[in-house]
C-alpha cells in the first residue's frame, strides 16, 4: 500500500528523517515505534502531506505520491489522525462526522437558494451513516453531545469515526492511546481490528504502549535517529538488541549482567 524509499527530511542542520525506507502492505496494521526523537511524527507528516520531504519518495499503490497536500491524499483515501484531537469542539459528535465527506451541496451557495431539498435529503442520509458509526464505535449515546465535551479517549474515538464517513484505504494513528485509559483504549483497539478484517482498511500507527502494539500490530517497524532500525514480530523486536540499546541505553547483555551483579 505504502512504499517509502531513502526519505529525508531537514530542518536547517537537523534530520529529523535521515534516509528512512520502508513499506507497509496492504490490509496490515503496522506498528511504528521507537525513542523520543526518533522521527516517527515528521515520517507520518511527510507521508500524509504535512510536510514536505527534503529528499526520497512516497509511493501510493504504486503512484508516486511524494509531496502531494493533504486534500489530495484524502481523495485518493490516506488520512491520519493526531495525537492530540482535532475535533470541532463547539458542534455536536453527530454533526463533527456529517462534516467529513467531501463535495456536499449545501457547500455551494447557489445551492442553498435552490437545492435545499437536496441538501436536506443529503443530510438525512449522513446523520443516518454518522448513527451506524458511532454505534460500530459504541458511542451512539454521546451522539448529541457537544465534541468539546468528550474525554480524551472518547475524542480519539470520534477521530476514528471520521475515517469511516469516507471510503479510507490507509490511516495513520499518531499515539492512538496517548492519554486514553485502559477501558477505552481496549475499545479503540476492538474497532480498529474490526475495521481491519471485517472492511480492509490498512493501519500505521504511532504508539509506545508496547501491550497495545502487540496486541494489534504486525509487522513492527522501529525508528531510530531518523533512520529504520529493525522490523519484524513484537516478539522478535522486544528481542533485538539494537532495540534495546535504542530504547534503553544499554545491551541486553550489559543488561542482564547489571542485573545479576544488583542481585548480589
Amino acid at each position: 500500500m505504502i512504499e517509502v524509499h531513502d526519505l529525508h527530511k531537514h530542518f536547517g542542520g537537523f534530520h529529523a528523517v535521515d534516509g528512512a525506507s520502508l513499506r507497509i502492505e496492504t490490509g496490515s496494521i503496522t506498528g511504528l515505534i521507537g525513542p523520543n526523537g526518533a522521527g516517527k511524527t515528521t515520517l507520518f507528516n511527510v507521508i500524509a502531506g504535512n510536510l514536505a520531504p527534503t529528499a526520497g519518495r512516497v509511493s501510493m499503490a504504486g503512484e508516486d505520491i511524494t509531496g502531494l497536500p493533504p486534500h489530495e491524499l484524502f481523495h485518493k483515501g490516506l488520512l491520519r489522525t493526531f495525537q492530540i484531537a482535532h475535533e470541532f469542539s463547539s458542534m455536536t459528535v453527530r454533526e463533527n462526522l456529517m462534516m467529513v465527506p467531501p463535495g456536499q451541496s449545501g457547500e455551494r451557495l447557489w445551492n442553498a437558494w435552490v437545492g435545499r431539498r437536496r441538501i436536506a435529503e443529503e443530510e438525512r442520509a449522513l446523520a443516518a451513516r454518522a448513527d451506524e458509526v458511532l454505534e460500530f464505535l459504541t458511542i451512539d449515546h454521546l451522539a448529541g453531545e457537544r465534541a468539546g465535551n468528550l474525554s480524551g479517549g472518547q475524542k480519539k474515538l470520534l477521530e476514528l469515526g471520521r475515517t469511516m464517513m469516507v471510503d479510507a484505504r490507509i490511516v495513520f494513528l499518531d499515539e492512538v492511546g496517548a492519554g486514553v485509559n485502559r477501558t477505552l483504549l481496549n475499545t479503540i483497539g476492538d474497532a480498529i481490528l474490526r475495521l481491519n478484517r471485517e472492511r480492509g482498511y490498512t493501519f500505521c500507527m504511532i504508539e509506545h504502549d508496547m501491550e497495545f502494539i502487540g496486541r494489534l500490530c504486525d509487522p513492527v517497524i522501529v525508528m531510530a535517529e531518523g533512520r529504520v532500525l529493525a522490523e519484524g514480530t513484537i516478539d522478535e523486536i522486544k528481542a533485538n538488541e539494537q532495540v534495546i540499546e535504542a530504547y534503553l541505553g544499554t545491551g541486553l547483555k550489559n543488561r542482564t549482567t547489571a542485573q545479576a551483579e544488583a542481585a548480589q
